[in-house]
């Protein structure tokens, strides 16, 4: 079965736009949202274009600051600070990555952690390493992907391995926090693991974001298992035409598909829930700032 992952942000992007509704009939607040990007990065822009767009969508008050390529740290690190102290605003995001010159790392640990709807600071880092996933705002990656598991084996995943490849901050080590948060035996393999296939044939849960296109094959599956394709890779598609190319995942899509229960297609399946997960860290966020329990998604 292949899950679709459009299908599935648009029920989330359903819940924020209610818990927005609400929030505002209830305690009067509109959850704000700015992004900010740097230079002229054609993919970035599109990427912020989308999060803008669904945030005008979801009812959010949305700004988007987008700044010339010779902006100087100190002047991105100005804006963040006006942007911390802005009471209608609960989301802060900075579109990575930045122009060659600026240091992404101090801009992104200065915004303030409750406002990190990325998930980056190492304070929300921290909160889902120990399993506070109620005080911090998780990475919307792996928030995206762990929504995609439970749709197919509940909140409870007690008795179930689960494999995940690639140990990155962004995704790999967050991903393993919060399958072991919900009862997995977690395995974090990655490219210096021993026998990679065989490690992965153990998972009842496969979780792959290597960047390595279609790396995983059918034979490294267990049959019947849950596969979660998390690479984006742009390769050659010469039977599109020339210079043409086309999306692929880390995971050999057609052989991989014949043997597992259920996978994530590349594109449709992870992308769409990283952006739905940004929205919902948002609500969150404003829940939060207002006193009020924030909505489970």
């Amino acid at each position: 079965m292949t899950i679709d992952g459009k299908q599935v942000a648009a029920s989330v992007i359903d819940a924020v736009k209610a818990a927005t509704v609400t929030l505002e009939n209830e305690a009067g607040v509109k959850p704000g949202l700015a992004v900010v990007i740097v230079g002229e990065d054609p993919a970035s822009h599109a990427y912020v274009g989308a999060k803008s767009r669904m945030s005008k969508e979801c009812g959010f008050t949305s700004i988007q600051h987008t700044l010339p390529k010779q902006t100087t740290q100190e002047e991105l690190a100005a804006l963040v600070e006006r942007l911390n102290a802005d009471e209608t605003i609960h989301g802060i995001l900075v579109q990575l990555p930045l122009p060659k010159h600026l240091n992404s790392e101090p801009i992104i640990q200065s915004i303030r952690p409750e406002k990190d709807v990325d998930g980056l600071h190492v304070v929300n880092a921290g909160k889902v390493a120990t399993g506070d996933l109620d005080g911090g705002l998780v990475s919307c990656t792996p928030a995206g992907a762990m929504v995609l598991v439970r749709r197919t084996h509940g909140d409870d995943l007690s008795g179930l391995n689960a494999v995940v490849v690639g140990r990155s901050n962004l995704f790999g080590k967050p991903m393993s926090a919060l399958l072991l948060a919900a009862n997995a035996t977690v395995t974090t393999a990655h490219s210096r693991t021993k026998d990679l296939p065989a490690v992965c044939r153990n998972a009842d849960i496969l979780v792959a974001a290597v960047g390595r296109p279609e790396m995983v094959k059918a034979d490294w599956v267990k049959p019947g298992a849950t596969v979660i394709d998390v690479g984006i890779n742009r390769i050659d598609a010469p039977e599109k035409g020339e210079s043409k190319s086309r999306l692929v995942g880390d995971v050999a899509f057609g052989e991989v598909a014949e043997v597992a229960g259920v996978i994530t297609p590349v594109p449709g399946g992870v992308g769409p829930m990283t952006i739905a997960m940004l929205m919902a860290n948002t609500v969150i966020a404003a829940y939060r700032k207002a006193g009020s329990t924030p909505p489970k998604f």
